[in-house]
C-alpha cells in the first residue's frame, strides 16, 4: 500500500528518492520520509506529516540532505496515526539501522515486548519499529548486517517489502519481500529499489521483480539477490516499454481526468493485439481448445473495481459460454473453502498484479488443482507470474487511486474471452460473433464520442453535487455497471451512494426514497429497457430526482418517463458496459470537483492493497 524508493550510486540520493516518492504517492500520502548514509557515516532521517510537498519543502528538494545512498517512503497509515513520529523510515535506538516497510508484521505485540524487557526504548506506534530495533538487538550479538537481516526475517510473522540502511555498510541497501511487491532497478554505477515500476521510469528500464523469500544486496556497482534459503540465485531481467509521459499529467488538471480521457488509446492497446482477420485470438495463451472444453465451472477473483468487471463477466460469459460462472472477491475466497478442483478455470482479475488478497486467493486455487488464468496490467507482476497463464491489459501506468482506464480495458479482455471461448464451444452464433468483433473495432471511436460530451455532464454535476445520498437502480448488465459507478461517486467525492438491481427496490429499498433523493437510472440493456422506465415512474412517484442513462436509439422513448437523459451509441449488448461506465466516471469526476475533494488522492484510499 505505501510507496517505497531506494537509491545507490555516485549522484545525491534525496532528490533522486523525493522525485521517486512524487510518482509513489498515490500509494499513500498521509506522511513521507527518507534516510541517507551521509559522508560522515550517519544516517539523515528527515519525516514529516501531511503530503510529500511538506518534506521537499523542508530539504529544499533535498539538496540539503547530502549522501548517495538512500531509502524513502510515503505512508498510507495502518498502525499507528499519520505523523512525523509514525512515518517512515523508523531507526533503531542506537542509530544503526533505518527501515522502511510497506506491509503489516504481525506478531510486532510479541516481539516488542521481548524488546522492551532487553531494555530498548520505541517512540512509535508502528508495527514497523520492531524490525529496526531487532536488526540492532541481532546486530549487536553477531555484528553482521546480512546476518542480521536474515534472523530478523525468521523472527517475523506477516507480509512486507523493507528496504534497509546500516550505517556500518555505508556502501549498500538490503531489500527483501515477502507477499508485498518490490523490484530491482539496474542502471549504470547506480542501482535502485522500488515498490512500483513508475517511480524509476525516468532512471532506468531495466527492472528485476523480486519474489517471496528473496533477498537483494544493492551497491552501485552490483544487485546480488539470494533465495529464502539465502542462496545466491540470477533472475531474468525485464524491459519496461512504459511512456513516461504516461505517469506524468501532461497539461490536465488531475489524473483522473487524464486516464479517463486516455480509455480510448488504451482500448485499443489492449484489443488490437488479439484481432486477426475478423476474429478474436489469444496467441499467447497456454489453454488448450480441449481444456476449455472440459472446464465444468469458471469462477472469476477480484477486488473492487475489478470484482465490478467480474460481475459484468458473469452476465456476459454465462450467456455466451451457457456455463456456470461464479464471482467471488478475493477477501471471501481466501476464507469461503471454495469449491474448485481441475475441471475448474479460475479467472483473476488485478490492475497492479499485486493486490494481496487475490495474490493469496490465487495460491488457494492452485492448491486446490484449477486453473488460473490472470488479467492484469503489469508485466511480471506477481499474479502474472504466479498463473497459469495471463493476459496483459496493456492499459499503460495509471495513478489515480479512482481506477477508469484499467477498468475498461479488463472488461474489453473478458468481452474477448468470451468469443474465444464461445467460439470453441459452439455456444455463440456466427452472425452475433461477427457482429460483435465488428464493433469492438469501432469501440475507442464510440468512446470518443461520449468523451466529447463530457460538458453536458460537467453541466449536470454543478447542478447535483451538494447531494448526500445518490441511488444507482438497473437491471442485469446494468445493474452490474451501477456497481462500479456508485464506487467512483463515493470514493473521491464521499458521497454516500449505493447501487440496487432495480427489481430489489421493492424488498425494502424504496422506503429510502423521499422528496429530492437523487437516483441514477441505468437503462442502456434494450431486453429490459421497459423493466427500467417503470422502475423509474416508481422512484419519481416516491419524489426522488432522477437521471438517466440509456443508448441513442432510446433517447426520446426515455423522455417520456424522465427529463435528464444522457446517452451513449447503440452497440452489441455484451459492449454496452463499455461505453456506460464513462458518463457515470465524468460524472464522478466533476461532482468531486465541485465539492472541492483531493480527486487523484482521495481520504483513507491508496491505490494497491498489499495488506489485508
Amino acid at each position: 500500500m505505501c510507496g517505497i524508493v531506494g537509491f545507490v550510486g555516485q549522484k545525491q540520493a534525496a532528490p533522486i528518492l523525493l522525485d521517486g516518492l512524487s510518482r509513489l504517492e498515490y500509494r499513500g500520502y498521509d506522511s513521507a520520509g527518507i534516510a541517507v548514509i551521509t559522508p560522515e557515516h550517519t544516517i539523515d532521517l528527515r519525516k514529516a506529516e501531511g503530503r510529500l510537498k511538506v518534506l521537499n519543502d523542508m530539504t529544499d528538494g533535498g539538496n540539503n540532505v547530502h549522501g548517495c545512498i538512500g531509502i524513502g517512503h510515503t505512508r498510507w497509515a495502518t498502525h499507528g496515526v499519520p505523523n512525523s513520529t509514525n512515518s517512515h523510515p523508523h531507526m533503531s535506538e542506537g542509530g544503526k539501522f533505518a527501515v522502511i516497510h510497506n506491509g503489516i508484521v504481525e506478531n510486532y505485540i510479541e516481539i516488542k515486548d521481548f524488546l522492551i524487557k532487553q531494555g530498548v526504548h520505541f517512540q512509535s506506534e508502528t508495527d514497523t519499529e520492531v524490525i529496526a530495533q531487532l536488526l540492532e538487538f541481532y546486530y549487536n550479538e553477531c555484528h553482521d548486517f546480512f546476518e542480521s537481516v536474515g534472523r530478523v526475517l525468521r523472527r517475523i510473522r506477516g507480509a512486507y517489502a523493507l528496504g534497509i540502511l546500516c550505517a556500518d555498510c555505508t556502501d549498500r541497501i538490503i531489500a527483501v519481500r515477502k507477499d508485498t511487491p518490490l523490484l530491482l532497478g539496474f542502471g549504470e554505477g547506480e542501482n535502485y529499489i522500488a515498490s512500483d515500476v513508475t517511480a524509476l521510469l525516468p532512471y532506468t528500464r531495466d527492472v528485476v521483480y523480486m519474489d517471496d523469500g528473496e533477498m537483494a544486496i544493492l551497491t552501485k556497482d552490483s544487485v546480488q539477490i539470494f533465495d529464502a534459503m539465502q542462496q545466491p540465485i540470477e533472475k531474468a531481467h525485464q524491459h519496461i516499454d512504459w511512456d513516461l509521459s504516461a505517469a506524468e499529467k501532461g497539461g490536465y488538471p488531475h489524473f483522473m481526468l487524464k486516464e479517463i480521457f486516455e480509455q480510448p488509446d488504451a482500448l485499443r492497446h489492449a484489443i488490437s493485439p488479439h484481432l486477426r482477420d475478423d476474429r478474436v485470438v489469444f496467441d499467447d495463451m497456454k489453454l488448450k481448445p480441449e481444456q476449455i472444453k472440459d472446464f465444468t465451472r469458471l469462477v472469476i477473483v477480484a477486488c473492487g473495481s475489478s470484482y465490478h468487471v467480474g460481475v459484468l463477466g458473469k452476465y456476459t460469459l454465462e450467456r455466451t459460454l451457457r456455463r456456470s460462472v461464479e464471482v467471488q472477491l478475493a477477501s471471501e475466497f481466501r476464507y469461503c473453502d471454495p469449491i474448485v478442483d481441475d475441471k475448474t478455470l479460475v479467472i483473476f482479475i488485478s490492475q497492479s498484479g499485486e493486490t494481496l488478497d487475490t495474490m493469496e486467493a490465487l495460491k488457494e486455487a492452485k492448491k486446490r488443482g484449477a486453473y488460473t488464468l490472470s488479467i492484469v496490467n503489469v508485466v511480471g507482476s506477481s499474479i502474472a507470474r504466479g498463473s497459469d497463464d495471463v493476459i496483459y491489459t496493456w492499459a499503460g501506468p495509471e495513478i489515480a487511486v479512482a481506477t477508469t482506464k484499467a477498468y475498461s480495458t479488463q472488461l474489453a479482455v473478458v468481452n474477448m474471452l468470451a468469443l474465444v471461448f464461445g467460439e470453441v464451444l459452439g455456444t455463440i452464433d456466427p452472425t452475433e460473433y461477427a457482429q460483435t468483433v465488428s464493433e469492438l473495432k469501432k469501440l475507442p471511436e464510440k468512446m470518443e464520442s461520449v468523451l466529447s460530451h463530457h460538458e453536458d455532464i460537467q453541466k449536470y454535476a454543478a447542478q447535483h453535487f451538494n447531494h448526500n445520498s445518490v441511488f444507482f437502480i438497473g437491471r442485469n448488465l446494468d445493474y452490474a455497471l451501477g456497481l462500479e459507478g456508485s464506487l467512483k461517486l463515493k470514493e473521491i467525492s464521499y458521497i454516500h451512494s449505493e447501487a440496487y438491481a432495480s427489481g430489489e427496490l421493492k424488498h425494502g429499498t424504496i422506503s429510502l426514497m423521499e422528496e429530492g433523493t437523487l437516483v441514477i437510472a441505468l437503462g442502456t440493456y434494450g431486453k429490459l429497457f421497459e423493466k427500467a422506465q417503470s422502475n423509474i415512474v416508481e422512484v419519481k412517484a416516491r419524489g426522488a430526482e432522477v437521471l438517466a442513462l440509456t443508448t441513442e436509439s432510446r433517447r426520446e422513448e426515455m423522455r417520456k418517463t424522465v427529463s435528464t437523459v444522457l446517452t451513449i451509441p447503440d452497440t452489441v449488448d455484451m459492449l454496452l458496459p463499455n461505453l456506460g461506465v464513462v458518463p457515470l466516471q465524468l460524472l464522478a469526476y466533476y461532482v468531486a470537483l465541485q465539492r472541492g475533494c483531493d480527486i487523484d488522492k482521495p481520504r483513507n484510499l491508496a491505490k494497491s492493497v498489499t495488506v489485508e
